[in-house]
């Protein structure tokens, strides 16, 4: 009794622990790194907050802050666990470092060197977040061939969780919002036409000018020696960067710089909400370039306010002939950039131009310098409002809706191999619901060929959507702790291809996949036959044997399975029976062993057809378990087959069919070579015999049709013409 009111009252302590109490999850990290990895300088950590946000300290002066991603956001990756970064942040809103302390990611375990991983990572060091606006496109990300989905939720998780700790501290751009109150709008009334001199007295125009000496200075700060072998020559007085700017889109300054016909042209091409920018050069530096000419995007400069970056494109650009204002300088450069609705600028609030200066250090290496250009549209061609009525801000959800997005942006990354991966499953499915493919032997044979080679080199070696046992057992792994859709829709070609899978399991059994769309199986098949035509001989196994070695797959799928319920990341090692990461994903860049296990699993599949995929393929033994549940039994037989004839067995590239003449839906590839057969008017037995028939039954007919004709004949010869009766007579 004693112990059962011990225990309640330990029970009733634990009810009262207030959850929020508990250590934030980057302390259990912190151990594992140096201060000055995360932020250059600190040689220790102070005691970490609340929120997560850790003091990286120097001298006991705080230096930075770590934080780890996952204390932020929601960190999931595509084996379904978090993929855990410690970062550091400066006072200035700057990634100092990032350092991968914990992931699962099975593709990265036994498949891509995590040297790689890291390298890219290393990349965010001296990333400015002031730039975050939203979700990157995949093309502005370092991918790693074979991780995509990795990098772009290493990526958003990075930036996201760096955005809310800046705000977190408050930083310069990310400060909470004030308290509701007056605020200042562009006053489009306001103003007048003048000149030049007047313009850039009131701040309406600003200017940034950076001379020689200013920027070989600069890039000699940078401590690479390189860069003196380039710098600028004299005289260092002269102006390397000269550039100004103003807000053109309000009429008064828009009106003074642009002229009256000019102005109205720009008022024509905005849409409601847009905004316009004047950018004038006139140093060495050209603000545009020439890269925008080849890639629409204009690299040499952004604009940034608060947390919105913005790159303009060549769409949004258009010259300006001449500049009307009176006293205005000379130009080598005179644009207009427009400042779609959509980028959420303010025209009334400080924003500011950021400029990519760069200079050439070797054949294709280069080092970059950025200097900023600050704006605020004066005080007289705004005006003041009252504040808006508060709305209480439903707090964000723990991350669902940026895994939303997430997933939603990598589909459309991907929406060109989705749009071809589906039209390839339509043509599979027409193949298999209709005869037409199978009449002809030839072309059935030239339309498998080219099928099999599109799954080869585009499913497999170029978008990597190659199934693995792996994903079975991340998905049973989810089923028992955390099971999120969004994780599963994180790649697009796998999400479809295991759609199709389980659609096809209620038809056609494991077929389909393993016959027509597994790219490792379609490299055995094809290897296969060039060995054929190379003149390599093939082994036939006895049937028993044969028969007894079907099972070796389906005790390695379920060891793998068994394993995982154990540990998922060591089921995920030994799954390194698969060589499909070797020979698909990564096209056998890696090191020796694996080229060996594979070449190891591939070499047996000249001599015995779909070696691999018949007696070790663990993801073929798992599919072949629910696929005894299909619905239909759609391939074709006679009642010959098998007694006496054993064409379709002896013909089967794996060896499907028993000698008695029934299919094993289990180990049948669904290729189709069966009903190739059941047509054939020259190599079925049961086809010719009918043909036979049929060519007997129709001479007989014709035989019949003539001798009756004969006999026809012979009746109305016999009874003669009717004026040799007459004579007759």
């Amino acid at each position: 009794m004693r112990i059962f009111l011990k225990t309640l009252v330990f029970l009733a302590m634990l009810a009262l622990v207030d959850p929020a109490r508990a250590e934030p999850l980057v302390v259990e990290y912190l151990g594992d790194v140096n201060p000055a990895e995360l932020v250059p300088g600190a040689t220790a950590f102070g005691p970490p907050r609340d929120d997560g946000l850790v003091p990286a300290q120097s001298n006991g002066e705080t230096v930075g802050w770590v934080f780890l991603t996952s204390d932020f956001v929601p960190t999931t990756g595509y084996s379904g666990k978090p993929i855990h970064i410690l970062a550091g942040i400066s006072p200035e809103a700057m990634l100092t470092g990032a350092k991968l302390v914990k992931h699962s990611e099975p593709i990265v375990l036994v498949g891509i060197p995590e040297s790689e991983i890291r390298a890219v990572i290393d990349h965010y060091t001296g990333f400015d977040l002031h730039g975050v606006s939203g979700p990157r496109d995949a093309d502005d990300l370092e991918i790693v061939s074979g991780v995509t989905v990795t990098i772009m939720v290493i990526d958003d998780s990075i930036l996201r969780a760096g955005v809310k700790a800046a705000r977190a501290l408050g930083l310069e751009g990310f400060a909470a919002p004030e308290q509701a109150g007056p605020r200042r709008e562009i006053d489009r009334a306001a103003g007048a036409v003048v000149g030049w001199e007047t313009l850039a007295g009131n701040g309406a125009l600003r200017r940034l000018v950076l001379d020689v000496a200013t920027i070989n200075s600069d890039f000699a700060a940078l401590g690479d020696p390189r860069t003196d072998k380039n710098a600028e020559p004299g005289p260092a007085s002269d102006a390397h960067v000269d550039v100004w700017t103003a807000l053109v889109s309000h009429p008064a300054i828009g009106r003074s710089l642009l002229g009256e016909a000019a102005w109205e042209n720009l008022q024509a091409r905005l849409e409601p909400g847009d905004e316009a920018l004047a950018v004038f050069g006139a140093g060495r530096w050209s603000f545009k370039g020439s890269g925008y000419v080849r890639g629409g995007i204009f690299d040499r400069f952004q604009l940034i306010q608060g947390e919105m970056a913005y790159r303009f494109r060549d769409r949004e650009h258009s010259r300006v002939v001449r500049v009307s204002a009176e006293n205005a300088p000379d130009f080598s450069e005179m644009d207009l950039f427009i400042i779609p609705a959509e980028a959420d600028f303010d025209p009334a609030k400080p924003f500011r131009l950021q400029f990519l200066v760069s200079r050439a250090v070797g054949p294709i290496d280069k080092v970059f310098l950025t200097y900023d250009l600050g704006y605020e549209l004066p005080g007289p061609y705004t005006r003041t409002v009252a504040p808006a009525p508060v709305t209480e801000i439903a707090p964000e959800p723990a991350g669902t809706d940026a895994r939303d997005a997430l997933w939603q942006r990598i589909w459309d990354t991907k929406r060109i191999q989705v749009i071809v991966l589906a039209a390839a499953l339509v043509l599979l499915s027409g193949i298999f619901f209709q005869n037409f493919a199978t009449k002809n032997a030839q072309l059935f044979a030239i339309l498998r060929n080219a099928y099999l080679a599109f799954t080869l080199v585009f499913v497999g070696w170029i978008a990597n959507a190659q199934l693995s046992v792996v994903n079975i057992l991340a998905v049973v792994n989810a089923l028992f702790s955390d099971f999120q859709w969004n994780t599963f829709l994180m790649d697009p070609l796998i999400f479809i291809l295991w759609f199709a899978v389980a659609a096809a399991l209620l038809f056609w059994a494991r077929g389909a996949y393993c016959g027509w769309l597994c790219p490792f199986g379609a490299l055995q098949e094809l290897s296969n036959k060039i060995a054929r035509r190379f003149g390599v001989p093939q082994v036939t196994l006895p049937w028993g044997l044969h028969e007894r070695l079907w099972a070796v797959k389906y005790i390695i799928f379920l060891g793998l399975f068994g394993l995982s319920l154990y540990s998922l990341e060591l089921a995920e090692r030994f799954a390194e029976v698969e060589p499909f990461k070797t020979a698909i994903i990564l096209k056998f860049a890696r090191p020796l062993p694996y080229v060996l296990i594979a070449v190891a699993f591939l070499l047996p599949g000249l001599f015995i057809e779909r070696f691999y995929c018949r007696y070790v393929c663990p993801l073929g033994g798992g599919l072949a378990i629910p696929a005894r549940l299909h619905m239909f039994r759609w391939l074709k037989r006679y009642k010959e087959c098998g007694n006496p004839c054993q064409l379709c067995a002896t013909d089967c590239p794996v060896k499907a069919i028993h000698p008695t003449g029934e299919i094993n839906p289990n180990e049948c590839i669904s290729c189709l070579n069966c009903q190739v057969l059941y047509q054939d008017h020259d190599r079925c037995p049961v086809v010719i015999k009918t043909d036979r028939r049929r060519a007997k039954n129709a001479a007989s007919a014709a035989s019949l049709a003539a001798h009756t004709a004969d006999s026809e004949g012979s009746t109305r010869s016999h009874l003669g013409h009717p004026n040799q009766l007459s004579n007759a007579k």
